[in-house]
């Protein structure tokens, strides 16, 4: 797959929360390692990052932040299900998809036509919670996107093979409670190839597999086209 085939279907018409929210309510957020103004807060803090993000949105007269994509993060460094303390070489911090940073309960929404590959609650602390796979063809090429940190609610009635439309809701935020321990947000991550995974797929990389994983997951915005 050409990567820059999602170019061509970036337009007005593709949203995956809320359509309340027009793009103009979208603004740029950094929390890679190199943003000085996140080691003023307990990152590890769901609270915290919830009112330093809300500050920085309502600063830049947005609504929404959206942003991370191969961004090297500490948000991680928490979790040993990103790090492996007999090899740190190995840990997990670079960020394959978007999050879009919005309020618990925001609507959750298909990105294209498709039908639902898989769900799953993920509970490992740090992970998606709760996440939606959904499988789409463009032209000749099939691929998935990845919806996580989603409400409990969200995979409660989900069926297999169960067709979805562009812009359909198909799910809602969850709460730090339920989403890995997270601010609220929408973790949104273009998948080529799904290695056989099931409601889940790497959404953090070390270093050393940044090869693969940067050529699996192209990057959302160019689906997305928002920024």
């Amino acid at each position: 797959m050409n990567k820059s085939i999602f170019k061509s279907f970036a337009s007005n018409t593709i949203f995956v929360i809320d359509k309340k929210y027009s793009k103009s309510d979208y603004t740029n957020i950094d929390l890679s390692v190199s943003n000085e103004s996140l080691n003023k807060i307990n990152v590890n803090h769901p609270k915290e990052m919830e009112e330093f993000i809300n500050e920085f949105t309502k600063m830049n007269n947005a609504k929404v932040a959206i942003g991370g994509y191969l961004e090297v993060r500490n948000l991680y460094k928490r979790s040993k299900y990103f790090n492996e303390q007999a090899n740190p070489s190995n840990e997990r911090n670079i960020h394959l998809g978007v999050d879009i940073w919005a309020k618990e309960g925001t609507k959750v929404l298909a990105a294209l036509d498709g039908e639902i590959h898989s769900f799953k609650n993920n509970t490992n602390h740090g992970d998606y919670g709760p996440s939606i796979v959904l499988k789409h063809q463009l032209e000749e090429s099939v691929f998935y996107t990845l919806y996580g940190h989603l409400s409990l609610d969200s995979i409660k009635d989900v069926k297999i093979e169960q067709s979805v439309k562009q812009g359909d809701e198909i799910a809602q935020l969850g709460d730090s409670s339920i989403n890995g321990d997270y601010a609220p947000h929408l973790h949104f991550q273009i998948i080529k190839d799904m290695q056989n995974n099931f409601g889940d797929y790497p959404g953090v990389c070390s270093l050393n597999q940044l090869s693969f994983f940067k050529e699996n997951c192209p990057n959302p915005m160019e689906l997305l086209g928002i920024l």
